[in-house]
């Protein structure tokens, strides 16, 4: 019996449990909302949350300790820099888990993991890849355009050929 016993295994051995958490870490610090299993989410809830803790605490030590569980120092500037001050009246519960189906191959549960506040840069992302591609469905309808005048060009110019031979 498990009795006492916290936190989860996900079917992993010790070493790949700890990289597999932190590199999710890093990837929310990162990219502010990521899309995990529902079980790997809640196992990686503690962690992001003391790094957002020690973010908020700001000294030297704690942004050595921050380097030393995220994998890159990008992560970590971005911690100290961005994310940690977002959160600096508030005591706790930096993130929000959104369910969002089920899994196709196997039927895991999926989930959003988001840091709060990051709608606005979800929506500025949005906005950025809407306008690259409008910007590249109109480049595509140039290239259309472009390709069907110079094919009738041609045809009409080979039409004359014809009769300048004949």
């Amino acid at each position: 019996m498990r009795h006492l016993k916290a936190g989860w295994k996900l079917g992993r051995n010790t070493s790949h449990r700890r990289a597999l958490l932190r590199n999710l870490v890093t990837s929310l610090i990162l990219q502010e909302r990521i899309e995990t299993t529902a079980t790997k989410a809640k196992a990686m809830r503690p962690h992001v949350e003391k790094m957002i803790t020690l973010g908020k605490r700001g000294d030297l030590a704690a942004r050595r300790l921050a380097a030393s569980y995220l994998m890159t120092s990008e992560a970590v500037e971005r911690l100290f820099d961005t994310v940690s001050p977002r959160f600096g009246d508030r005591e706790g519960g930096y993130l929000r888990i959104i369910r969002k189906g089920f899994r196709r191959g196997d039927g895991g549960e999926t989930v959003y993991i988001e840091l709060l506040g990051s709608e606005k840069i979800q929506q500025e992302k949005r906005e950025k890849r809407a306008e690259a591609r409008a910007k590249k469905s109109e480049e595509a309808k140039k290239a259309m355009e472009e390709q069907s005048g110079g094919a009738e060009g041609e045809t009409a110019s080979a039409s004359d050929e014809k009769k300048d031979k004949e």
